[in-house]
């Protein structure tokens, strides 16, 4: 799978995807990003450190993927923040993703820097949301219907929308915040598991699993660092036993998720 990551995250991304068997390629060299992303599974790619080389290997690895049929998922950091990155974001919705996926602050900002939902919500915030999944929700609908991509947002609850199906996951723990990268994670989890699946179920699974491993993994962690480590266990070990311990829903949005 190719990873367009940035650099807080990288090692963790690798590491997280080789636990589930995955095979990750961390390219981002201007003259290789769309020749791999032609031949992948799937590509993620995560505005996290930007840089106009990695906005620009970024633009033609999706533009590849988008010409080669490959599967591809954009996690708009830190969209609203600042304005370059946002302009980058908007302008790779064009490659018309297959899953966005961000806190609740960054769908906010992306819906509205596309000029595709206007709402009250701060949005903006980066990695440390300021909104709530429940907030973003409309955003979220928005944005997936005018994109044509699932949309996961992810927080205390995380929820996932087509545009008209909603399925919600409260799995998860408080200390999972603490622990840099988990939601870049759960981008690169989702993009792993688009290379097997369709975009609506690849976007649940990928954050229900690491949801369900960071739940599982806190039981044992004795803080932020420990949690870490014994996640990727987790997500080495994770079964099919595992998944009673689910609370998720999947229904269809209702016309109040929708304003």
């Amino acid at each position: 799978m190719h990873s367009i990551t940035n650099l807080v995250v990288a090692n963790l991304t690798a590491n997280a995807l080789l636990a589930i068997g995955a095979s990750p390629a961390m390219v981002e060299g201007i003259d290789e990003a769309a020749e791999l992303a032609a031949i992948a599974d799937a590509l993620v790619v995560n505005l996290g450190t930007m840089t106009r080389d990695r906005a620009e290997a970024m633009v033609l690895a999706t533009a590849s993927a988008r010409a080669h049929r490959r599967p591809w998922v954009l996690d708009p950091v830190a969209v609203g923040v600042l304005d370059h990155r946002s302009r980058v974001a908007v302008a790779l919705l064009e490659a018309r993703p297959d899953v966005i996926r961000g806190n609740a602050s960054e769908i906010i900002a992306l819906a509205r820097r596309a000029q595709i939902h206007q709402t009250d919500a701060v949005g903006g915030r980066g990695v440390d949301s300021g909104d709530t999944t429940e907030a973003a929700l409309p955003a979220a609908m928005a944005l997936a219907r005018a994109t044509g991509a699932v949309v996961a947002v992810s927080g205390a609850i995380d929820r996932i929308t087509d545009g008209v199906r909603l399925a919600t996951i409260a799995n998860g723990h408080e200390m999972m915040p603490l622990v840099t990268g988990l939601g870049c994670t759960a981008s690169a989890l989702i993009g792993a598991c688009l290379a097997a699946a369709p975009p609506f179920e690849a976007a649940l699974h990928g954050a229900l699993f690491t949801a369900l491993a960071g739940e599982i993994a806190a039981e044992g962690a004795t803080g932020p660092a420990t949690l870490q480590l014994r996640l990727i266990d987790t997500l080495h070990t994770l079964c099919a036993a595992d998944l009673v311990r689910a609370r998720l829903t999947d229904t269809h949005a209702t016309a109040q998720d929708q304003h």
